[in-house]
């Protein structure tokens, strides 16, 4: 197999790219460690473990770019979009999934392709030199051995940041006298959540109550670690303010409780995390709160006072490379073009936007097997876009993860530059 493309890393960024370079033709070698090693966050050895939320966000290709982003992986064939789109659970105007039919279907794809073998082993270091042809998509959770060994051939500090994990509960404990199904402005089917409603005191005292609730304490080496905004823990947001999360995930605009016919002060929604329904996630309530005081804090929720977790909220510690420094614009490391990135330890933030640079990489790879070359998407494409920031758009001194946005995106001919920053 000497033109065999190894990749290391079966999340979502390694799982697309094995399958883009499987279907041009060549031949892949897919290295995943679990469960030879496993990790903090993931919970199987499947392939494509969704760790954290269950949502792709929105499916809006008119007006959202991550939306566009969906669309376009749709048009290049994406086993990502595909397996969602077949897992697909209720979430309003978005695109969420059974996180478990999904990852099954994505590693059933992948082990019954001829062309790509999966080797559960862990590369705990730089890959052999023989491996002419190589992805690294390990993702933010990459083994220390590996994390090293880049930093060592890049002449690099390590950069982090602080992801966290929303909890889950089962459908049946929560109390239905009090909550209602409903999406925001009946987006949607109109009813793909379940509403908490709070009237103001409620609402203060969770506040105070997520203040005041034991957080897990960092290691020293951990203590300046930002967090990514776009993933900020509940308790961290109210720091900011006692108002933060009633703008936030706690939001209560374009929602109406039936038992009063008014919009309620703050709600708190929980959306459909698996096909059955029988597991909710509570929507954008990621947390470093310690388990005890999540359970006691959570069940203070009106509608959630018998709750019954299926899974608790967490706080695990994501790497990523300094990619504009790093990478050429076909994702090859200038130190060892060899070595190509894909995925969250480029820089990006988000499963689609991972799995779109894990597109990508298949295909520079695939091409270079081939003896051919790829030009890089256009920056008016939301790829390109994607691409241009990790590669060289972003500043390489102040580099921090990014969800896709058309912020991204270069002004076009014709249109304000306020306007083409807020659409496609």
């Amino acid at each position: 197999m000497s033109n065999c493309v190894h990749i290391i890393g079966g999340g979502l960024a390694g799982s697309e790219a094995a399958w883009q370079i499987a279907q041009a033709g060549i031949a892949v070698m897919l290295h995943e460690m679990r469960p030879v090693q496993n990790t903090a966050a993931h919970h199987t050895d499947g392939l494509a473990e969704l760790v954290c939320s269950n949502s792709f966000r929105s499916d809006d290709a008119q007006n959202n770019a991550v939306g566009l982003l969906h669309e376009e992986m749709r048009r290049l064939n994406s086993l990502i979009m595909r397996c969602g789109d077949a897992a697909k659970v209720p979430a309003g105007s978005a695109l969420a999934v059974d996180r478990d039919q999904f990852s099954q279907m994505v590693t059933k794809t992948l082990a019954e392709h001829p062309l790509i073998t999966i080797e559960r082993d862990c590369i705990d270091g730089l890959p052999p030199k023989d491996w002419a042809n190589v992805i690294i998509a390990t993702g933010p959770l990459t083994s220390d051995g590996l994390s090293h060994a880049i930093l060592d051939l890049t002449g690099e500090d390590s950069l982090a940041f602080f992801d966290a994990i929303a909890p889950i509960v089962h459908k049946d404990s929560i109390n239905m006298d009090v909550a209602w199904y409903q999406s925001r402005y009946d987006k949607g089917e109109g009813a793909d959540y379940i509403n908490c409603p709070l009237d103001e005191a409620q609402y203060e005292s969770f506040i105070t109550a997520l203040l005041e609730g034991e957080k897990t304490s960092f290691k020293e080496w951990e203590e300046n670690t930002p967090y990514f905004e776009g993933c900020m823990p509940i308790e961290v947001m109210a720091e900011r303010g006692r108002e933060t999360l009633r703008f936030g995930p706690m939001k209560p605009v374009g929602l109406t409780d039936p038992r009063t016919g008014k919009q309620p002060h703050a709600v708190i929604q929980l959306r459909q995390d698996n096909q059955l329904g029988t597991l909710y996630n509570i929507v954008g309530f990621q947390t470093k709160l310690k388990y005890g005081a999540q359970s006691e804090i959570f069940r203070t929720i009106p509608g959630l006072e018998k709750a019954v977790f299926a899974r608790l909220g967490g706080l695990h510690r994501n790497t990523f490379i300094n990619s504009p420094r790093l990478l050429d614009e076909s994702l090859r490391l200038k130190a060892d073009p060899r070595l190509r990135f894909a995925g969250q330890i480029t820089g990006v933030e988000g499963y689609i936007e991972s799995a779109a640079v894990g597109l990508m990489a298949g295909r520079f790879a695939a091409a270079d097997a081939l003896g051919q070359s790829l030009t890089p998407p256009p920056d008016v494409t939301a790829f390109g876009a994607v691409l241009s920031h990790i590669t060289g758009g972003a500043r390489p001194d102040s580099f921090q993860p990014m969800n896709v946005n058309f912020g991204l995106f270069p002004h076009l001919r014709g249109r304000s530059k306020r306007k083409s920053a807020n659409q496609p």
